[in-house]
């Protein structure tokens, strides 16, 4: 069974509203097309604020030098609980490696994995801004070419 592709500007404005409702129908099932971009959207709120974390964490490990050693810190036990300490070894630094997992690493090592994290988070970034383009242009384009059909049935009725 072949396949013939027809150019949407070709289809007649029930056509139209037939190939929107179709897609509204698939999209509906997935998430609803809005509900889809919003959650993209969040999604993408979301990797931008873990990309601002681990490049936070780039910057802080950078703070760390041999020069701090035995100096007064406050050391995070929760985001707004902190507690008085000193710095007793500035070469190393215990990282959150996820789930509750905390690893000891040298500086650089430490630098490393958080340039990592943040390169990969932009990565996804990327690609997920791609994906809300395109499904944005999409339906842009469907509703711009609705608007055009509607409007040329318009004036072909009013000159009838």
């Amino acid at each position: 069974m072949s396949q013939t592709q027809v150019s949407v500007t070709d289809l007649d404005l029930p056509q139209l509203a037939e190939v929107k409702k179709q897609l509204d129908e698939a999209l509906n099932r997935q998430l609803g097309i809005s509900q889809e971009l919003s959650h993209l959207s969040s999604s993408f709120a979301q990797l931008s604020k873990a990309q601002a974390k681990f490049k936070a964490c780039i910057e802080n490990v950078a703070e760390i030098t041999p020069n701090n050693k035995d100096k007064a810190i406050l050391v995070p036990l929760t985001s707004s609980l902190y507690v008085p300490g000193k710095l007793k070894d500035p070469e190393h630094v215990i990282i959150d490696v996820g789930t509750g997992y905390y690893v000891k690493k040298s500086r650089d090592d430490a630098r490393k994995h958080y340039q990592k994290k943040a390169d990969f988070v932009k990565s996804n970034l990327e690609k997920l801004q791609e994906t809300i383009e395109k499904k944005q242009e999409n339906m842009n384009f469907l509703l711009n070419v609705m608007q055009v059909k509607m409007s040329q049935q318009r004036q072909g009725a009013a000159t009838s």
